[in-house]
């Protein structure tokens, strides 16, 4: 736009163009006129203040030196300015180059403040445009913990429910345990009832054992076909060896104690040559049907290795004299185990015996001798008190494999230390199971001197050198095919072979002296 004088009109196509630019870009538009329209004024003025300075720069003056313009006098020069809306006329001051010069030193400095400020401007937008753009990272963000807030509040849900569930399952068990305790008792007071039962019978059976056997000795016929010892042994009638009885009352013996699982066996009639009746002062409690084996000489001998050293090498029954007694006993001699001259102070094969006897019984000795027996602690005591034995156990198991555990010194003490066991040093392959039981008291169901509080004999339904209670139980319950399942480990078992809770199918004790 080219003005003259002091009016300028605007043209029609710049508004025109005003209104064009402030239509299509308002906020482009907003922030030029609010910035750089000022700008504009302030270059336009410094350049009207640079022509006027210069001579022949821009115009003439007219009029005389030192004259001020006249009132509504109008300016002669020509310049270019900008697209402005400008009324009244241009005048210049024309003072003094000093002054113009100030004027334009401020010029200068409000120009590079205004600059200070637009860039601070756009530093503050280029801020704003990264605020901007973490706003939204930080929304972003923000929809996405919801998400996974979300995700753990149902996780928590499901966990409540899963709990609260457990919680009834858990109630649920506790009353079925509760219940099954219950039963558990009312069955332990059962079992209490049924041994009071058992101990009322085993007693009354003992009873009749003996009647029985007091009766067959009332009838008994003597005859020279029964005889079989010389009658040139007058300590005989004092003698207590294992006397004779009928094979009705064996069987009854058999069934208190034999195995559960086996079907009852039926009486069966043995036959063999009788010894001559012998009176005694303690007669057995449970005596054995036995046959002598046919000798050489007529005995009898000291033990068992006195019979080997004799000539006797026929494994059988044997009539011994113990020294320092007038004691007489059978038993067996097994001569074909390691060398011979072993004394059968035990045997276990096929449960056809009871081993849960009263203290007597096991005083006295019980059983059959050919087959499962105990020989007696009062005859094992006055046996081992003979000279220094060693002891050897022999175990079998349901596969067949035999074990031994041998100790080198064996002996028992008298009835007044409650036939104490002493053991010597073990050798063997079945693993020591004996000697945690030496120096112990024997024990039965009704005389208790084991160290357990409680009756080891009851337990284990046996009699034993109970501690506290068994690391072996040989006079336990003969089970059938090893494993079983009871309340208590009570068969009979070595627990350095197979363990407590495998009952062995053969078990014997022998002991004879050292070689």
């Amino acid at each position: 736009m080219i003005a003259q004088g002091g009016d300028s009109q605007i043209p029609p196509w710049s508004t025109k163009l005003n209104k064009h630019w402030e239509a299509a870009s308002p906020g482009c538009f907003r922030l030029f006129s609010r910035f750089m329209a000022p700008l504009l004024t302030i270059s336009l003025t410094l350049f009207l203040t640079l022509c006027v300075s210069t001579p022949g720069a821009g115009g003439q003056k007219e009029g005389a030196k030192g004259e001020h313009t006249k009132a509504g006098s109008r300016c002669s020069y020509t310049f270019i300015v900008p697209q402005q809306k400008l009324t009244g006329a241009l005048c210049l001051n024309t003072q003094s180059g000093v002054t113009n010069r100030s004027e334009v030193t401020l010029l200068r400095v409000e120009l590079k403040r205004q600059q200070e400020q637009l860039e601070m401007l756009q530093r503050q937008l280029e801020q704003e445009g990264s605020l901007a753009v973490e706003v939204r990272n930080l929304r972003r963000e923000s929809n996405h913990m919801n998400s996974r807030i979300a995700q753990l509040y149902a996780q928590l849900l499901n966990e409540v429910i899963l709990k609260k569930d457990q919680a009834l399952e858990q109630q649920r068990m506790e009353s079925l345990l509760l219940n099954a305790t219950t039963q558990a008792l009312d069955m332990s007071n059962n079992y209490r009832e049924l041994e009071k039962k058992y101990g009322a019978l085993t007693s009354m059976m003992s009873s009749q054992n003996q009647l029985i056997t007091r009766l067959e000795k009332q009838c008994q016929c003597r005859d020279s076909s029964q005889s079989s010892l010389p009658k040139s042994e007058p300590e005989k009638s004092q003698s207590s060896v294992h006397h004779n009885y009928s094979s009705e009352a064996n069987e009854m013996t058999k069934d208190v104690q034999r195995d559960q699982s086996a079907p009852q066996l039926q009486p069966v009639k043995r036959e063999g040559v009788r010894p001559p009746h012998v009176t005694t002062s303690n007669p057995p409690t449970d005596l054995p049907f036995i046959s002598f084996a046919v000798t050489k000489s007529p005995g009898p001998w000291q033990d068992c290795q006195h019979v080997l050293t004799s000539g006797e090498t026929t494994s059988g029954i044997y009539l011994l004299r113990l020294q320092s007694t007038n004691r007489l006993l059978q038993a067996w001699c097994e001569q074909s185990h390691s060398q011979g001259g072993w004394t059968v102070i035990q045997r276990r094969q096929d449960g056809s015996v009871n081993f849960f006897r009263n203290w007597e019984q096991y005083k006295q000795g019980f059983g059959n001798l050919d087959g499962e027996y105990w020989l007696g602690l009062e005859h094992l005591y006055w046996l081992t008190k003979q000279a220094q034995y060693k002891l050897r156990v022999v175990l079998e198991d349901w596969q067949g494999q035999q074990v031994f555990a041998e100790y080198d010194s064996f002996y028992v003490e008298p009835e007044s230390d409650w036939y104490r066991l002493r053991l010597g040093q073990y050798q063997g392959n079945a693993g020591d199971s004996l000697s945690w039981h030496n120096n112990k008291a024997f024990t039965t169901l009704d005389r208790d001197k084991d160290s357990y509080g409680g009756n080891c004999a009851h337990y284990h339904k046996g009699g034993w050198w109970y501690h506290m209670c068994a690391h072996s139980n040989l006079n336990g319950v003969w089970y059938r095919g090893g494993h079983y399942r009871s309340r208590y480990q009570d068969g009979v078992y070595w627990a350095e072979f197979h363990g407590g809770s495998y009952s062995l199918k053969k078990v014997s004790m022998y002991d004879t002296k050292p070689q």
